[in-house]
């Protein structure tokens, strides 16, 4: 019924490629949640209405995000798309009802990272970026195998990778993903230290 009524909303409000990409993070979210012993309804939960804000207008997503309290930087109102995830956020609560902070945190979460991210919010910060409809490169099938294996490693490869890619297109870098990936790295180098 729930789901009935998100794909219902999202097919008058996304074009149909996004809706199928949509549709592609749900599932890389259950399975990595399922994977990495998480609930994966709740993974799919956030997947599923992690866009729902993508194609909202720039005026309204500054409006929505400001009207909420969201707290809006230099970067974010010079480029309000990148709001599209914490819109997305008031969408899933005031549309539909999702009372569950944690997958609301993992739909705020989903673009820009953040340092302290639950396992929930690695999972679709990860399945965002690399759902298969993103590609099929090495480097994308590699970080898809390491997502079955290690959150931690692969939100650093991540970052890495979508920072390589806005150098090279020469896009804004919002601060969050550098301290989303300096996050990350530290956790990794700490497990490979108690390993050690």
């Amino acid at each position: 019924m729930f789901r009935d009524e998100v794909l219902a909303w999202l097919q008058d409000n996304v074009p149909p490629r996004r809706l199928t990409h949509i549709l592609s993070v749900e599932k890389m979210c259950a399975d990595l949640a399922t994977r990495h012993g998480l609930e994966p309804s709740r993974a799919a939960r956030a997947g599923l209405l992690h866009d729902a804000a993508k194609f909202f207008p720039p005026p309204l997503l500054l409006t929505m995000a400001e009207s909420h309290g969201v707290e809006i930087d230099d970067v974010c109102r010079s480029h309000p798309h990148l709001l599209h995830a914490e819109v997305s956020a008031i969408v899933a609560r005031d549309q539909f009802g999702v009372k569950d902070e944690e997958i609301l945190w993992a739909i705020r979460n989903h673009t820009l990272g953040r340092p302290g991210m639950s396992d929930l919010s690695c999972i679709v910060f990860i399945a965002d970026a690399l759902e298969p409809g993103r590609g099929d490169t090495g480097e994308l099938e590699n970080l898809r195998l390491l997502s079955k294996e290690n959150l931690y490693k692969t939100v650093l490869q991540t970052c890495e990778y979508s920072l390589k890619y806005l150098l090279n297109t020469h896009c804004p870098i919002h601060p969050r993903t550098i301290l989303t990936r300096n996050w990350a790295l530290q956790i990794v180098k700490n497990s490979h230290q108690e390993r050690n």
